[in-house]
């Protein structure tokens, strides 16, 4: 089984032609929703490719709440530990992608923000019995520390947002970070080249091991000593709003089934660049025989 520790947010995506900069006004197409939430997508993209998954986590009482909870249940994710928060809105996440699929986001955590330690204490038997844990940022870290503390498999967490001086749960066995999570936990700049990355990474400590994703670059592994270069798969993308989400899923089903973390990574890096190719968030999150199909191209 494989927990999740996280947000869930409804996504009000929009497509522009070019980013804003401040103080500028950029007209955008219609406005879609989506069910997302840096959590949920997690929990869906692990559901979607073939884990057993339980999601922990907070919603508002609100319309929202009802259209997420509904979205995961769904897709067969146990949300017997899905709170409800009387007084607040659900999260939301206000996304704009550009034609090249790059996106900006604004995210209100909304109950997201209400998580709590009692809250993973009180899913003990799961966090305790799940094969792998996931863990992300849009949650307090109050909460993330006593999930680590209770999980009694595999700790996978990926640090994002970005928040400098947050300092990962100390029982982290799998660290993901991207560029400008990295330099954040770092406090160096953002890493371009694959050397400076390695040397941005280098200065971590904690984490058995950490996988650095890098969009188009694929991703660098890091554990022990060993380091390794994995070359993102040559696709089209269209909107990347999910796609480190879909790999920390894809990751987490990978290292349940007992995959070495190499093999882990790999597969995951196939199902992310295969999400990358759809609009959404949710919506874009490939099922198992999907990436079953786009690896044997």
């Amino acid at each position: 089984m494989i927990a999740v520790v996280g947000s869930l947010n409804l996504d009000l995506v929009t497509p522009v032609p070019r980013h804003p900069v401040p103080g500028e006004t950029v007209l955008g197409g219609d406005i879609v929703e989506h069910p997302g939430g840096k959590g949920a997508n997690q929990a869906v993209a692990a559901a979607r490719l073939g884990g057993q998954v339980a999601l922990i986590g907070r919603v508002g009482e609100d319309d929202a709440a009802g259209v997420m909870a509904a979205a995961v249940r769904a897709e067969g994710v146990d949300t017997a530990h899905l709170a409800r928060t009387p007084g607040v809105p659900t999260g939301r996440a206000l996304i704009a992608v550009n034609p090249s699929g790059e996106n900006s986001i604004i995210v209100s955590p909304g109950a997201n923000s209400r998580l709590t330690a009692a809250d993973c204490r009180a899913a003990a038997d799961v966090l305790n019995r799940a094969k792998v844990t996931v863990l992300q940022q849009e949650v307090p870290d109050e909460a993330n520390h006593a999930a680590a503390e209770l999980a009694g498999g595999i700790v996978v967490h990926n640090p994002a947002p970005a928040v400098e001086g947050v300092v990962p749960p100390r029982h982290v066995d799998v660290l993901v970070p991207n560029r400008t999570e990295l330099a954040a936990l770092t406090g160096t700049p953002v890493p371009d080249t694959i050397d400076e990355v390695a040397a941005a990474a280098g200065k971590l400590s904690g984490a058995g091991a950490v996988v650095v994703t890098l969009g188009g670059d694929g991703l660098l592994l890091l554990e022990g000593t060993a380091r390794l270069h994995i070359p993102a798969f040559a696709v089209q993308p269209v909107d990347t709003t999910a796609a480190g989400d879909c790999f920390c899923g894809a990751l987490a089903v990978a290292l349940a089934e007992g995959r070495t973390l190499e093999q882990a990574a790999r597969w995951a890096c196939a199902a992310a660049a295969l999400s990358t190719t759809r609009p959404g968030a949710q919506p874009s999150l490939p099922h198992r025989d999907e990436v079953e199909a786009f690896l044997k191209r």
